[in-house]
């Protein structure tokens, strides 16, 4: 009886295992005959306009990124080691020129200061003593010449009169001398003692606040950094190719994140007479006038200048650039199938982009409709339309991205080496 019911459950054991295979497998064919079914189901069309890449005009600007730095900054640091008394500003205040910034301990220069107006007194009185001794041996040395004249001393006495009188003038000398050493010593003593107080060399913001009331500082320890924000710079390297199209006081456009809608105006102020020779660029300056205070120090800044020249090159709208991952690229309309080409993309000006590479002027591309277009689509085509013709923003030869605060935003190719932007027209305009 029992090897008769372990026979049944291996036999239904068996049959479950067999269902369950069974199932697995028709599963998998049902998969691998879902898209062929879809295929015979035909393929997507999607309406596009169909554009043609031109040949156009670009004017190149840098683009320069760089950090902002404010014109003047210092580092307010003692001129003598002791421990801080008082610090009078907290990061943020306004700090004016000659203001009291710290004090340091006083106390052991003070009586160093009293004990050398005593010591000065002590040296006065000592002159006055050596002075009236003096005038004493000058009497004496009177009243021996009248004598030796009237023969009733020995010549030996008068000279010892004399030379008593020669001791005295030199003891007062001396004794002045140590004067003189007392009130130098004084004086040292006061400026010891007024270092002991710290100012502000200039006007400007407390930025950085190093230490704290009790810290012991030495001239090497900096207290409080103070910041002037009146004109901002910012530092760049510049490719050689554009320096020759570069002068000191030419315009440039400032735009920082932090404010997308707003432009600032700067000026070149400096440009590095010397190449550096690992990546061939100069060193340039740009200042940045912010009477309002609004820019701040270490904000990201992009700088562009308009260098003045013009180049022939093929061109693209914008809207016919699309994207496979990382690389862009456009379709090519051949009747109704359109065809990715990858391309190597330029500058780049508000609704145009220049093509480096892999596409021809009069090649008929995708334009509007071409972001909707899948593998394997079919394309209904419009009439082609000529790109725009004009642009004036600059705007990154990138992933489409809406504009933040109504101005382009530009890709930066070349990391503080500086990029380039365009603008475009046609070669009849």
């Amino acid at each position: 009886m029992g090897k008769t019911i372990k026979r049944v459950l291996a036999l239904l054991i068996g049959a479950g295992l067999l269902v369950f295979l069974g199932i697995r497998v028709y599963d998998a064919q049902q998969l691998q005959s879902a898209p062929k079914a879809g295929k015979k189901g035909g393929a997507r069309t999607v309406n596009v306009d169909v554009i043609e890449a031109s040949i156009g005009d670009v004017r190149e600007e840098l683009l320069l990124t760089g950090a902002l730095k404010p014109k003047e900054m210092v580092d307010i640091t003692p001129r003598a080691t002791g421990r801080i008394q008082e610090l009078s500003f907290q990061i943020g205040d306004l700090v004016r020129s000659g203001d009291l910034v710290a004090e340091l301990d006083d106390d052991e220069l003070q009586q160093q200061v009293n004990r050398a107006e005593a010591t000065i007194e002590v040296s006065r009185a000592s002159v006055m003593q050596r002075e009236a001794e003096r005038d004493n041996s000058n009497a004496a040395l009177e009243r021996a010449n009248r004598l030796l004249q009237e023969q009733l001393i020995a010549p030996q006495d008068y000279e010892a009169s004399r030379t008593g009188f020669a001791v005295m003038n030199a003891q007062v000398a001396l004794a002045r001398a140590q004067m003189e050493q007392a009130d130098a010593e004084l004086r040292e003593l006061k400026i010891r003692l007024a270092q002991t107080k710290i100012y502000a060399p200039m006007s400007g913001i407390a930025a950085t606040r190093y230490v704290d009331v009790g810290a012991l500082v030495s001239p090497s320890t900096p207290i409080l950094r103070i910041v002037n924000l009146s004109t901002m710079v910012t530092q760049a390297n510049v490719p050689e190719r554009s320096l020759g199209s570069m002068r000191v006081g030419n315009e440039a456009q400032v735009f920082v994140d932090a404010m997308p809608d707003r432009e600032f105006r700067g000026r070149i102020a400096r440009i590095a007479p010397v190449l550096d020779a690992a990546t061939r660029t100069a060193f340039v300056e740009i200042d940045i006038p912010n009477p309002e205070g609004v820019l701040k120090a270490e904000m990201f800044a992009r700088v562009q200048l308009d260098l003045g020249t013009t180049r022939q090159a093929t061109l693209i709208p914008r809207e016919g650039l699309v994207y496979r991952g990382q690389q862009p690229g456009v379709y090519i309309i051949e009747g109704n199938t359109p065809t990715f080409r990858a391309i190597e993309t330029g500058l780049t000006r508000e609704d145009q982009v220049e093509v480096l590479a892999n596409l021809t002027a009069g090649t008929k591309i995708a334009g509007r409709g071409a972001s909707m277009i899948q593998e394997g689509d079919r394309v209904s085509t419009q009439q082609p339309q000529t790109p725009a013709k004009t642009a004036e923003s600059p705007a990154p030869a990138e992933k489409p991205a809406s504009d933040v605060g109504g101005r382009p935003q530009t890709v930066n190719r070349q990391a503080s080496a500086g990029a380039r932007t365009a603008s475009y027209s046609s070669p009849g305009q």
